[in-house]
């Protein structure tokens, strides 16, 4: 089974910089959630056992103010190289029918693989 398959993480919401959602999870101990931006890590990701429901985990993630700025910022929610969750930040000044959301949330994914490639060939 996958990581993709294994866990499922639903957005709950973004307030505040706080991005927070439940983890789905088949397992008893807490998953270990990164989340990275361009390529570097968030730190403080916590995932946490929601009480008295089992395989259930509440996650949090603080957006650092070095996230924001002009342009598309994407942070993406991962485990073990797949992907489970994605904040798309947009700011600055705006067009109409933007694809930039979408390029760079393509680039962010195949930054991830290219890296969980690399160390996959080194192991």
């Amino acid at each position: 089974m996958t990581a993709a398959q294994a866990f499922v993480l639903t957005p709950t919401r973004f307030v505040g910089g706080l991005w927070e959602g439940v983890l789905t999870a088949a397992t008893d101990d807490a998953p270990q959630i990164e989340a990275s931006h361009d390529g570097t890590p968030i730190a403080g990701v916590e995932v946490a056992p929601l009480p008295g429901q089992t395989g259930h985990w509440a996650v949090r993630v603080a957006i650092p103010a070095t996230v924001l700025g002009d342009g598309v910022q994407t942070v993406l929610l991962h485990h073990d190289g797949a992907v489970l969750a994605k904040v798309t930040i947009l700011a600055g000044p705006l067009l109409d029918d933007d694809l930039r959301a979408e390029i760079s949330l393509l680039r962010a994914e195949l930054d991830l693989l290219k890296r969980a490639f690399q160390r996959q060939s080194r192991g």
